[in-house]
């Protein structure tokens, strides 16, 4: 089946074209600037020449007809025809604690994406906007969301309740929900696929480090626990953001220092990680550079975030029945910073972990870092949430048509 893979933002719409059997991308793309006077349209179609243009996109539904257009132009296109289009997935952040799995978009659907706007802001209202774009140009095709929160949401309670009053959880639903489900979903099947193991049995941490960070315990194909919660900060200092804080020193900002809510916001999610710690960036090679060349605090940016990684790691594997099968590392840091492997893994002996320093040396694509005699196999598995999206867009379309 071919899918149309859509992630949507307030002025942005990345897309890729995936055919699910082969696993293979026909195309991809990003539309930028949505809105403003000179937009950005990037393609870049598989064994032809890709194109970027700078041009006025007025809105979402301007930018989806441009998109459509060129994957059917005879000259950089990849289909024939839009009615070749299988179905679309839409990545959706926040689901909220209904929603468990990709959902076929309809009314319902609609309406909690809406409801959980609240809880993502930034993200919920432009994903809707992505979904309503898309599905006017193409209503005759299936419509499916994918949650990035979904895979989180069988987490049991002991994991997502917090130590306040049940009334406010009752209530308010204050919890943790988790993110970057898709992601997590997708390296733990590939790690099973490439140990040769059944993913319903078999066991990882799962450590998505980007800009943003969360760790996932997954226990036979599903998430157990996690490090973000209700919000996207807790857990691990991420690039700008502070990753878990005591409370009491948020209440000290405000009455002692005298700092407004949305000036502890700002410092909590935008000055605060690696970017604070180091004072040099947010991006981890730049810190790692920085500390490499002597830089005091950039060194201390890097030892923080991996005593936290590690205190994460050893946690979360206590919630896998007794059984760790192996640590995967993905997304930009966990792909791509050797030096970050190493000093998360230094200490995690303790689990059964062994980290070779020549297996180490990889920079981004798939391997085993671990050495052979490593109780726990350790994996640098790049992400791919656009496959995950089609595959699991595809496995909703088709339960649908097989019927109950």
């Amino acid at each position: 089946m071919i899918i149309l893979v859509i992630n949507s933002g307030s002025s942005s719409i990345k897309f890729q074209l995936i055919q699910t059997e082969g696993h293979q991308r026909l195309c991809a793309g990003l539309l930028e600037r949505i809105g403003f006077e000179e937009g950005v349209f990037i393609y870049d179609p598989e064994g032809k020449e890709g194109l970027k243009r700078n041009l006025r996109i007025a809105d979402h539904s301007r930018g989806i007809t441009l998109m459509l257009g060129i994957i059917v132009d005879p000259r950089l296109g990849v289909l024939h025809s839009v009615a070749q289009i299988g179905a679309v997935g839409h990545r959706v952040v926040h689901g909220g604690a209904t929603i468990s799995k990709a959902e076929l978009v309809t009314e319902a659907v609609e309406a909690v994406i809406e409801q959980c706007a609240a809880l993502a802001p930034l993200h919920n209202p432009a994903n809707l906007m992505g979904i309503r774009a898309v599905r006017d140009l193409l209503p005759s095709v299936p419509h499916v969301a994918v949650f990035d929160t979904a895979f989180h949401a069988a987490i049991p309670p002991e994991s997502y309740l917090f130590g306040l009053p049940y009334e406010l959880y009752e209530k308010h639903g204050l919890r943790r929900f988790g993110f970057h489900g898709t992601s997590h979903h997708y390296v733990s099947l590939r790690a099973a696929e490439l140990l040769d193991r059944d993913p319903r049995d078999f066991t990882c941490v799962s450590c998505h480090m980007g800009n943003g960070v969360s760790l996932a315990a997954v226990r036979n194909g599903c998430s157990v626990d996690t490090s973000l919660g209700f919000g996207t900060m807790c857990g691990v200092p991420m690039g700008t953001r502070a990753g878990d804080v005591d409370p009491a020193v948020i209440l000290y900002m405000m009455d002692t220092l005298g700092m407004s809510t949305r000036d502890v916001y700002q410092v909590l999610y935008f000055e605060s990680g690696l970017k604070g710690l180091s004072g040099v960036s947010n991006d981890m090679r730049d810190v790692a550079a920085a500390a490499e060349a002597g830089n005091a605090r950039a060194r201390l940016a890097l030892t923080v975030f991996a005593h936290a990684a590690r205190k994460h790691i050893a946690g979360l594997a206590t919630n896998l029945g007794g059984r760790l099968d192996a640590l995967v590392f993905t997304a930009g840091i966990g792909e791509h910073s050797k030096e970050c492997r190493r000093l998360i893994c230094s200490g995690l002996e303790v689990l059964g972990v062994q980290l070779d320093a020549e297996r180490n040396v990889v920079d981004g694509g798939e391997a085993i870092v671990s050495s052979p005699d490593s109780r726990v196999s350790v994996l640098v598995i790049p992400t791919n949430e656009e496959l995950m999206i089609a595959l699991e867009t595809e496995q909703i379309v088709k339960g649908r048509c097989r019927g109950p």
